[in-house]
């Protein structure tokens, strides 16, 4: 079962300091710039994507994945979308990850100007905005930045709030990063010495063969094809979320994992600030990971967000 909680309005005269710090900054519009990147690429990049047909005269839902996820995270529960909904279902790698292109600049400005240079592309302006963790960042910002380009946003397990896990995270980089591998092993033994080596920093062995899907064979030789460099760089800014003066006024859910301690009741006075149509919806029994805990309420919760 499902609980909701009631969509929110920001009760008059009760503006919090993060409105009041707005009022001395600045309103910088998407330009694809990063802020605090000095060595940023402006430019979009071509990302890997997947899109699956269906009716061109709804707006299509576009899934966004999370660190060290991609598009395949995705890949049955899009076509289940497909069949529910009737929609056309978009899959992306972000920048860093899965088959896209690596930069040093992981910043969310550069990686919502990505999306939105992609849906321009493919004609799929608005659509629906769907995001995970990191992908519901981006979500967040690129509508916040460019209303006009998302209908309707939901953010699974993740708020316009830093995330507070990243000890841990910067552990597993590190750890990703010292696995040795001998040349010319088969896959199979591969994914096993490095599930060893793994082992003794990422203890949950879930967690370890999700980021397992990472390993690729490049000539004779097993790499990750996450760009660990940047994300290492840049993992404070990843945790985080860049200051935000504008509300996005389009209707919003945040789905939360009941298990998950990503989003915490001290977040909800950004997210009203910021989404003033949010409701938020938990999902009993699942954690971090909604849609792979409990794919028939994820997709039944989404189901009822497009009716």
């Amino acid at each position: 079962m499902l609980r909701w909680a009631r969509a929110w309005r920001v009760p008059r005269g009760r503006l919090g300091a993060s409105f009041l710090r707005c009022l001395a900054v600045p309103v910088v519009h998407s330009s694809g710039r990063s802020s605090g990147q000095g060595n940023a690429d402006p430019r979009p990049l071509p990302l890997s994507y997947n899109l699956l047909d269906g009716d061109a005269t709804l707006p299509a839902i576009v899934l966004l994945h999370g660190l060290f996820g991609s598009k395949t995270n995705f890949s049955s529960i899009a076509k289940v979308m497909v069949r529910r909904t009737g929609r056309r279902v978009l899959t992306v790698d972000a920048r860093n990850h899965g088959d896209s292109p690596h930069s040093p600049d992981a910043s969310y400005e550069a990686m919502s100007q990505d999306i939105q240079d992609l849906l321009s592309k493919l004609s799929l302006v608005p659509c629906v905005l769907i995001g995970h963790s990191m992908g519901g960042k981006t979500a967040m910002h690129l509508a916040l930045q460019r209303p006009d380009v998302v209908e309707r946003l939901v953010a699974v397990d993740i708020s316009p709030i830093g995330t507070t896990p990243g000890s841990y995270i910067g552990s597993y980089i590190a750890a990703m990063k010292a696995i040795d591998i001998p040349e010319n092993v088969p896959h199979s033994q591969a994914r096993k010495l490095v599930d060893e080596q793994l082992s003794s920093t990422v203890k949950d062995p879930a967690i370890r063969q999700f980021l397992l899907t990472n390993l690729v064979r490049v000539d004779r030789r097993f790499s990750w094809r996450v760009n660990l460099e940047a994300l290492a760089q840049h993992l404070d800014k990843i945790l985080t979320f860049p200051q935000q003066c504008e509300s996005y006024l389009g209707p919003t859910l945040f789905l939360i994992g009941g298990n998950s301690t990503y989003v915490k009741p001290s977040h909800h006075s950004e997210i009203r600030r910021l989404f003033p149509q949010a409701q938020i919806q938990t999902v009993p029994n699942a954690g971090h990971w909604v849609p792979n805990d409990k794919p028939q309420d994820f997709m039944d919760a989404i189901s009822s967000f497009l009716a």
